[in-house]
């Protein structure tokens, strides 16, 4: 028997204020690779037609028309680079955004590894001294949105990474509005000890953010529930301005990263908008299970941060 008893099937919906913002901003060009798929295009038709982007096809050219007819959509006074195959279409996509063509890159219908070594390439032009961090911005209807990193790149990422996220995060949510962020990085206990090693690597991320990052509170270690109610932190006595008041929460590793915003998903109906920072442009990594409000959320976050760039 599935134990669904956990599960929410409360409709997911794209927040309101995130997609406001986004529109009033000047529409980004959004390069889809491998765009020749139903899920992209339509992701991208959506987007469009809500006033989010302009997109940029690359790919196979008739197959891109193809599913651009059977949408409905008319997309002659778009640009299409005809482009054979995932790497040449990535590549494409890639270069278009070095260039200065396009401002978004977006994945289409082609692998996460072969989108990403392209958009790595020294010579797309998309490398800058940031590592890069994937970045999910949860929001529960039009709810206080609450970042997680990293829960899609980086599997165990070094200190020099998870600093970089702590940076991200802190920019992103300056850029929605909260011009002092609070930032969490999450561990088993809210004591540093040695049997635990992600608090000891929490503490010393925090003791740098203490000197380095001068417009955001940063803690660490903090547990789940420290992070996110103020109640566990008034009962175990925490006077600490993040605790449970967290803008975001900086994971030790993918697999808590990953286990935490699917459980947003499934349990709280949380609406996950997901986008890379660190290289010269913000980068969609989309999935064939994001929910179409998902993927507008996506968006439009891209969009947002592309204006700022």
């Amino acid at each position: 028997m599935t134990n669904t008893a956990f599960l929410n099937d409360a409709k997911i919906t794209a927040p309101k204020s995130l997609l406001a913002q986004a529109k009033k901003c000047p529409a980004p060009r959004v390069v889809i690779a491998q765009a020749g798929a139903t899920l992209p295009m339509q992701a991208a038709m959506e987007a469009t037609l809500a006033g989010l982007m302009t997109p940029v096809f690359t790919g196979d050219a008739n197959e891109i028309s193809v599913q651009a007819i059977a949408l409905g959509w008319d997309i002659s006074q778009f640009e299409i680079i005809d482009a054979q195959g995932e790497e040449e279409s990535a590549i494409a996509a890639a270069h278009l955004c070095g260039e200065g063509r396009a401002d978004v890159l977006m994945k289409g219908h082609l692998h996460t590894d072969v989108f990403m070594k392209a958009a790595l390439n020294r010579d797309a032009g998309l490398r800058t001294d940031q590592r890069l961090v994937h970045i999910f911005h949860m929001t529960q209807g039009n709810s206080r949105p609450l970042l997680i990193s990293d829960a899609a790149v980086n599997v165990t990422p070094d200190m020099k990474t998870r600093q970089s996220a702590v940076i991200q995060c802190a920019k992103l949510m300056q850029l929605l509005g909260q011009k002092r962020p609070k930032i969490a990085i999450l561990s088993a206990t809210e004591t540093p000890i040695p049997s635990v090693p992600s608090s000891i690597d929490a503490k010393d991320l925090s003791d740098w953010a203490a000197s380095e990052i001068l417009d955001a509170d940063v803690s660490g270690p903090l547990a789940m529930d420290l992070i996110l109610s103020r109640d566990a932190a008034k009962t175990k006595g925490m006077d600490d301005p993040v605790a449970g008041n967290a803008d975001a929460i900086i994971v030790p590793d993918i697999v808590s990263g990953n286990a935490l915003f699917k459980a947003l998903v499934y349990t709280a109906g949380a609406c996950a908008a997901g986008v890379v920072m660190g290289a010269k442009v913000p980068i969609l990594l989309t999935s064939r299970a994001d929910p179409a409000e998902a993927r507008l959320a996506s968006i439009a976050l891209a969009a947002i941060i592309a204006n700022a760039s």
